[in-house]
């Protein structure tokens, strides 16, 4: 068999010996993306947790409600996953946000982020 014909048999069992392993190295490259997906969601879930507790807190400070401050300060899509209780003792108040983190995988919960902010009180 001639030498060009043999190295063109060889290329075109390569081309497909690595579409096999991309095939094979697509499912934990899926994974990686999923995972640096969820990663970036609970660091903003935590950030949206720390923006409604100080919205919370300074609008408790005014003698307002902190639950509508709170629930207005995070993305639409994560309010009805908001919790902002607020405890008030002598000159200032103390609200703490609490925000359900939203999952990418079905059946995977990652609990909650919580961030607490503390202000004076308005006199």
């Amino acid at each position: 068999m001639p030498y060009s014909r043999r190295r063109a048999r060889e290329r075109a069992r390569d081309r497909g010996q690595v579409a096999i392993e991309y095939l094979g190295f697509l499912p934990i490259l899926v994974l990686v993306g999923m995972a640096v997906v969820q990663l970036g969601l609970i660091a903003y879930t935590a950030q949206q947790a720390g923006t409604a507790a100080r919205a919370g807190a300074r609008s408790a400070s005014l003698g307002e409600s902190a639950g509508a401050a709170c629930a207005a300060a995070v993305s639409s899509w994560l309010a009805d996953r908001t919790d902002c209780p607020s405890a008030g003792g002598g000159d200032e108040v103390t609200v703490t946000a609490t925000v359900h983190i939203p999952s990418i995988v079905p059946g995977w919960d990652f609990g909650d982020a919580t961030r607490t902010a503390t202000m004076p009180l308005d006199h």
